[in-house]
């Protein structure tokens, strides 16, 4: 049996397209878990009608998100995405399967996977983490020792990553007594050097270890801390450096997700006239009503035009195609592919 969570904030139009490409693209003994923030309850209630095999638990702040989406509604107070439910999470991880995959309700199968095929391999290779996706961004194969491993996994040792104990781990990444500065000036490093960090982690497209997971996202105390995740990462590689499969990959990538749309304002403000949770809103309502088809496009991203029909009364849709493209030119920067 393998857990596959979808951690979930008011976007039901996506979290139905994630449960229904995990039923089109995903074979063997699973059974899926949303982890719902506040998603507010008519729209959990048509996702329980529809999918009564998966389980919804609710996060502890579900009541206080609620009360938060309805006073942005009605005043534009913005919604605190910062703020999430990591121990809900990382306690529900905790009595998962061994083998886990922890995705995000804007995020799809593309391809097939069988999960009881994966959670052999992983247990036989001795895999730690399965990249199930990766934007499309081949960008760092230079920095990875590529291996075929299978059929259809292939390992990816990462190459020239600099390891430390705890304390230099975290002066590393936050600059502690100038510590990066210094590694920096003496030409050990440079602006790129902590994004290769990432090879050790996948957000929302990895087929873990349960243990692994955990070592990551331990100490993460409410807040969105990718540093703290890498650190942690890199201090449990560091014990496993020699394992040369700790991190593989699909040789075909199964994931996609999308850049265009976002829970919240908090990490997308690039100030344009467009309020992100008023366009959740109206397509959340069109959704409920039947009017919004959650596969349209599958398996790419909603096209533009589509999402138009249902906010051009309300919304400047040039305003929001203005946002979606600088969403999608912050990824492309970095070698993702956004189509």
């Amino acid at each position: 049996m393998t857990d596959i969570f979808i951690k979930s904030f008011n976007r039901p139009f996506y979290l139905d397209r994630c449960i229904a490409s995990i039923e089109k693209y995903v074979s063997g003994d699973f059974r899926i878990k949303v982890l719902d923030d506040g998603t507010p309850e008519e729209y959990l209630n048509k996702i329980k009608n529809k999918y009564q095999n998966v389980e919804i638990l609710l996060s502890d702040n579900y009541p206080k998100k609620i009360k938060a989406i309805e006073e942005n509604l009605r005043s534009g107070k913005p919604v605190n995405g910062f703020e999430i439910p990591t121990k809900f999470w990382y306690d529900n991880v905790k009595n998962a399967s061994n083998y886990v995959i922890v995705t995000e309700d804007d995020v799809w199968f593309t391809q097939p996977i069988n999960v009881d095929e994966l959670s052999q391999e992983a247990k036989n290779l001795n895999i730690n983490l399965i990249k199930l996706g990766w934007l499309g961004n081949q960008s760092n194969r230079k920095d990875l020792i590529i291996e075929s491993i299978s059929e259809n996994l292939e390992s990816a040792q990462p190459k020239d990553l600099l390891f430390f104990p705890k304390m230099l781990m975290e002066a590393f990444f936050y600059n502690q007594y100038k510590f990066y500065t210094i590694l920096y000036k003496l030409g050990k490093v440079n602006h790129f050097t902590q994004l290769k960090y990432w090879a050790l982690n996948s957000i929302l497209m990895g087929f873990y270890k349960k243990e692994y997971w955990l070592e990551i996202w331990k100490n993460m105390d409410g807040k969105v801390d990718e540093k703290r995740q890498l650190i942690n990462a890199s201090l449990f590689y560091k014990k496993n450096k020699n394992n040369p499969n700790f991190i593989s990959k699909l040789k075909l990538e199964a994931m996609k997700t999308t850049f265009q749309s976002s829970a919240t304002n908090s990490y997308h403000e690039y100030g344009f006239d467009f309020d992100v949770n008023r366009f959740n809103h109206l397509i959340n309502e069109a959704w409920l009503k039947d009017e919004f088809d959650a596969m349209e496009n599958f398996p790419k991203d909603f096209s533009l035009e589509y999402f138009k029909r249902f906010i051009s009364d309300t919304i400047n849709f040039s305003e929001f195609e203005k946002w979606a493209n600088r969403f999608r030119k912050q990824y492309e920067n970095m070698g993702c592919k956004t189509e």
